[in-house]
């Protein structure tokens, strides 16, 4: 079952508002706490792709992905 574009809209305006009361100490913490996030989502996603790559070859992975990213973002 997808979730209606209504809900997607109401937890992201949610989501917003909630980011909107953060004082500055608490979204300098978010930061890095986010990175986290996103790289635990992506390990997870690695390991769907690769399920024989132990735990060192999914960071290395990860890493190489991370680069690409950054060289994505640079400008030409």
């Amino acid at each position: 079952m997808q979730p209606s574009q209504e809900l997607i809209d109401a937890i992201f305006r949610d989501k917003v508002l909630a980011a909107r009361q953060m004082s500055l100490d608490q979204k300098f913490i978010a930061g890095p706490e986010l990175f986290a996030m996103a790289c635990r989502i992506m390990k997870d996603g690695i390991r769907y792709q690769h399920p024989d790559a132990d735990e060192q070859r999914v960071h290395e992975i990860m890493l190489q992905r991370l680069a690409l990213g950054r060289r994505l973002r640079e400008p030409r």
